[in-house]
């Protein structure tokens, strides 16, 4: 099952996080690089968190890039491709105050926030993790 899949069936009561979390470290995503001049991946901000944006498909990319305004412009985004497990584990250390991942945004029944918390990022990134778990890592 890819990660759609896996969200759907999370979403409908009948998915497994663990199996989501693997899932959603295995796939490959489709990140939108920000139209500004730093050019880094596109994000926004929602509660204190910074979520990146990412995409299972060029399909779910296009709808969140018409969402935005793109209109015909949609299919014309630059991205980058890159794993999951590569976005949680190189990417958001490198991001300054907690960052989590938004998948398929603009998908209202089809999308998954991947927080910043234990068990998704390093404990060194994670919001929940207690200053003892912080220390260990």
């Amino acid at each position: 099952m890819g990660l759609a899949e896996e969200i759907f069936a999370v979403r409908g009561g009948s998915g497994h996080s663990g199996r989501l979390l693997g899932e959603f470290r295995r796939t490959t995503l489709l990140v939108p690089l920000s139209a500004s001049e730093d050019a880094g991946l596109m994000s926004g901000w929602q509660g204190g968190v910074r979520w990146i944006y990412a995409f299972t498909g060029e399909e779910a990319l296009a709808r969140f890039a018409g969402a935005r305004g793109a209109g015909a412009n949609a299919h014309e985004w630059e991205y980058v491709s890159i794993l999951g497990a590569r976005l949680v584990d190189a990417v958001i250390p490198t991001v300054d105050g907690p960052t989590g991942v938004a998948v398929d945004v603009a998908d209202e029944d089809a999308s998954m926030l991947f927080p910043p918390v234990v068990g998704i990022v390093a404990d060194a990134y994670a919001v929940d993790a207690g200053a003892d778990r912080a220390d260990a890592v």
